[in-house]
């Protein structure tokens, strides 16, 4: 009997090594370009379609993004060169290989309004068609999408806070109509020893139907990997130059 416990014991103390070893190999940091994008992809559910639609108006303390007076407000997004994007009677278009563009002043907690429309030619598929994005703080990304009868991941489709939630619903208009964002941010807060301590939250309105109600954000919205979550404070409006010319009217933001 007491060689089978010492057996017993030498196998269960073998087997917790090996365990133990298991899970410290299994923790290691893997590169990110090791990562494959799909891991993070979610096609099922599909969210359901709704339509409906309207325009507003900057209200009085608005402060406009993008009216009459040109591309004032922006710049290039990683250098201090002007906005290299199109603008004509309002309307500001992506210019393919001129990069991403983001706001000269900074926010935290916004209400923001913007106004996009996809290609009136439609070209591609999936992540192929209409593709932009709108980032808050430069690292927050909802998504923008040609996403009218056009088949991708949920969590990746427009309206989706890419990579981690899809839109509750699809509430695109087609392809040739304005489609309307408003969009309310709450920046997520840091302590003094960069630990965070409160996520960011987003609530978003598409063409008047609530595609996110107070969604957590839980950092980083990644192509690759998971999350990031390191301190920062206040941060641009960015857009995203994505190769396709999407067009933007009417942007507003409000300071909460």
């Amino acid at each position: 009997m007491i060689i089978v416990k010492r057996t017993c014991c030498s196998f269960l103390s073998a087997l917790l090594l090996t365990l133990m070893t298991s899970s410290c190999y299994a923790q290691q940091p893997v590169a990110e370009k090791e990562i494959d994008p799909t891991l993070t992809e979610v096609w099922e559910p599909e969210p359901r379609v709704v339509q409906s639609g309207e325009t507003h108006t900057p209200p009085s303390d608005a402060i406009i993004l993008l009216g009459d007076d040109g591309l004032g407000a922006w710049q290039a997004a990683y250098s201090d060169e002007a906005a290299g994007w199109d603008y004509s009677d309002g309307t500001m278009t992506v210019v393919k290989g001129k990069g991403d563009i983001k706001t000269k002043q900074k926010f935290t907690d916004v209400q923001l309004h913007i106004e996009w429309r996809s290609p009136q030619t439609i070209e591609g598929e999936g992540q192929g068609r209409g593709n932009s994005g709108v980032f808050f703080q430069e690292i927050y990304e909802i998504q923008i999408l040609d996403s009218y009868q056009n088949r991708t991941y949920s969590n990746g489709q427009a309206g989706a806070i890419y990579k981690q939630h899809m839109p509750l619903v699809n509430a695109m208009n087609p392809t040739s109509e304005w489609e309307v964002y408003d969009i309310i941010f709450t920046a997520p807060r840091f302590n003094k020893d960069g630990v965070k301590i409160s996520s960011a939250y987003v609530t978003v309105i598409h063409n008047g139907v609530v595609i996110h109600n107070h969604q957590e954000i839980y950092g980083t919205t990644e192509y690759r990997g998971w999350p990031k979550n390191s301190a920062h404070g206040a941060g641009s409006i960015k857009l995203q130059d994505h190769g396709n010319p999407v067009q933007f009217r009417n942007i507003w933001v409000r300071e909460l």
